[in-house]
């Protein structure tokens, strides 16, 4: 039995301070918050969605700049080619030409503004979300830090527990070796010692269970050095009962809760995309300009003419009462050409154009018409997710109010309980310690004290969180 008690001992304070040594520095409950803001894996997920949300709002303000594109284009070209009218040659030949061109939406009846409008809403929609998530994680860190700090309390109550069983256990030793007490007396005192030495290991346990849960929703390395700083529960501030109305919580917290700002900007963004889609279903009015010139190295350019006579027979015309024809001296004229350069041809070819155009929407299978159906569906559905998100912020409210409520009543009553159980306790120890008390009476006065311990530790923690809670959803953060 010495021994299982040795080794019960040993392991639950390796397991203890273990986890207490390899720790560099103390966390108290901002640091972990903080930490776990900078660090969680869902509010680093909404932050990404936010940053691509505003993304699409960049976007489409940029949509109201003109388009500016420049082209190029270079080509061999080769075959027969129609030179003329009538004949077919072979030739090969380079072209290229250049191109500018630029346009920009004059008027489209609102539906780029409204949809401008419609992502800046949608863009701060998902800022608040972000906010939201960091509120669940927060309070999530929030609890698991309680619990940890709550499974050290009930691991320190069970140590006491297992010492002063240890030196009971020593004292009827004595008390049986002196013949005083019987043996069964001790035998029935180690089997306690085992139980409660079991239990100081699993409390022990727990601790290491409660930090794993804090580190993952931290997202901390689960090997990281890690201690968690213990402030007293009892200086821990919470707010009074009575100043905490539901009522006056909800009201309150439909102004500065993330989740109802959200709710309310995405309310908005699908307005602006109801207006926005139908615009898109009248005119748009479109202003375009472009300039370009081209190159074609088959491009020829006269030069030289050399003038000169040549004897050539005039058609049709005959000397007076006989066959012969007429000859006569023309003056014609030798062209010589030469290909045209480069940058000429490029000056030459130069083209401006600006132009207005109107594209009137008559016929898209639909789209458009269904698009903006589908909007104020969405408007709806978003109108009806508010009403259910305050819904829900009420019933919570209203469920942290009462739990609060019953925590607090159970704190009481388990302190009540606790100093019942500890003055029959003490009362049990006396009369045991003069042989007017069996073992089996006094272990369960001593296991009750221990439990009523237990459910004060458990009771002042659940109402201090739910109390945390009611406080935070009035909008005064989380904070020990």
């Amino acid at each position: 039995m010495k021994k299982l008690l040795l080794v019960c001992l040993l392991t639950g304070t390796l397991i203890l301070s273990s986890h207490m040594s390899h720790a560099q520095d103390k966390w108290g409950l901002r640091r972990c918050v903080d930490y776990a803001v900078a660090n969680n894996i869902s509010i680093r997920q909404a932050d990404v969605q936010a940053r691509l949300n505003k993304l699409v709002l960049d976007q489409s303000r940029l949509s109201q700049i003109p388009t500016l594109g420049f082209g190029v284009s270079g080509a061999v070209i080769a075959g027969r080619q129609n030179v003329n009218a009538f004949t077919l040659t072979n030739v090969t030949y380079f072209y290229n030409s250049y191109s500018l061109q630029s346009s920009v939406n004059v008027f489209n009846f609102f539906s780029l503004r409204n949809s401008i409008e419609a992502n800046r809403f949608a863009w701060q929609a998902s800022l608040a979300s972000t906010e939201k998530t960091k509120n669940d994680i927060s309070l999530n860190v929030a609890n698991a830090y309680l619990q940890v700090l709550l499974a050290r309390e009930q691991a320190a109550a069970a140590q006491k527990k297992l010492e002063l069983s240890q030196s009971q256990l020593e004292i009827t030793r004595k008390q049986v070796r002196a013949g005083t007490l019987p043996e069964l007396n001790a035998a029935e005192l180690e089997a306690q010692v085992a139980q409660d030495s079991s239990n100081y290991i699993s409390l022990v346990g727990q601790i290491q269970l409660n930090v794993l849960g804090l580190k993952a929703y931290m997202g901390l390395d689960a090997g990281a050095p890690f201690e968690v700083d213990t402030p007293p529960v009892d200086q821990i501030p919470v707010e009074q009962l009575a100043s905490l109305e539901p009522e006056t919580v909800y009201a309150l917290a439909l102004v500065n809760q993330p989740q109802q700002k959200a709710d309310a900007l995405a309310i908005e963004a699908n307005h602006k995309y109801v207006k926005a889609n139908k615009g898109a279903m009248y005119p748009t009015l479109t202003l375009q300009g472009s300039l370009g010139t081209n190159y074609s190295s088959n491009a020829q350019k006269a030069v030289q003419s050399n003038p000169h006579f040549a004897t050539d027979t005039l058609p049709g015309v005959r000397v007076s009462g006989s066959t012969t024809q007429i000859v006569q001296d023309m003056l014609t004229y030798d062209v010589i050409t030469k290909k045209t350069p480069y940058f000429e041809q490029l000056n030459n070819g130069f083209n401006q154009y600006i132009g207005l155009s109107l594209n009137v929407p008559i016929f898209n299978n639909g789209t458009l018409r269904t698009n903006y159906a589908r909007s104020k569906l969405n408007l709806r559905n978003a109108e009806l997710q508010r009403d259910q998100d305050n819904l829900t912020l009420k019933n919570n409210i209203y469920q942290a109010y009462t739990a609060a409520s019953i925590a607090l009543q159970k704190y009481e009553a388990n302190k009540i309980s606790l100093a019942a159980t500890s003055k029959s306790a003490d009362y049990a120890q006396k009369r045991f310690a003069v042989g007017m008390l069996n073992t089996i009476d006094l272990l369960t006065n001593e296991n009750n004290k221990f439990n009523a311990e237990i459910n004060v530790l458990s009771s002042r923690y659940d109402y201090v969180f739910k109390m945390k809670v009611l406080e935070f959803y009035k909008g005064m953060g989380i904070k020990l």
